[in-house]
């Protein structure tokens, strides 16, 4: 099985509540963070995507489960381990890990629209071709 790939962070006050927990919906913001360099190590960067193919990729869904809470100063690597392609979306697994710690998996549907209308979009080839070696959990 092919390594997924993998995305480091460290928490910071400005990610915990009161009691030095993370806040919920940090993660989404975690799970974008590793997507778009994910994307990047594909060679894709999302401005030049909007700009250039005329395409935006947005989340259409996401399901997320929390197991363990992350805290201040914790080390995280949030990983992209699956990848189902459609012709206009991609449905993503990600996971929030602490060490070996499974802390929050989720399964986010990125949708491709067109960047002037916002309507559904194929996704662009180049991009299909080269994210198709993303392992399947």
């Amino acid at each position: 099985m092919t390594t997924p790939f993998s995305h480091q962070l460290r928490i910071y006050w400005e990610d915990t509540d009161a009691g030095g927990v993370v806040f919920y919906a940090n993660y989404l913001k975690y799970f974008e963070r590793a997507r778009t360099e994910w994307l990047r190590a594909r060679g894709f960067e999302q401005e030049a995507l909007r700009s250039t193919a005329r395409v935006v990729l947005v989340v259409t869904e996401a399901r997320l489960s929390y197991r363990r809470p992350a805290r201040l100063d914790d080390e995280l690597r949030v990983t992209v381990d699956r990848c189902d392609v459609g012709r206009a979306s991609l449905e993503i697994t990600q996971v929030a890990w602490r060490g070996d710690e499974r802390l929050v998996e989720g399964d986010i549907r990125i949708g491709c629209v067109d960047a002037d209308t916002f309507k559904p979009r194929r996704l662009p080839g180049d991009l299909l071709e080269r994210i198709a070696a993303v392992p399947r959990g």
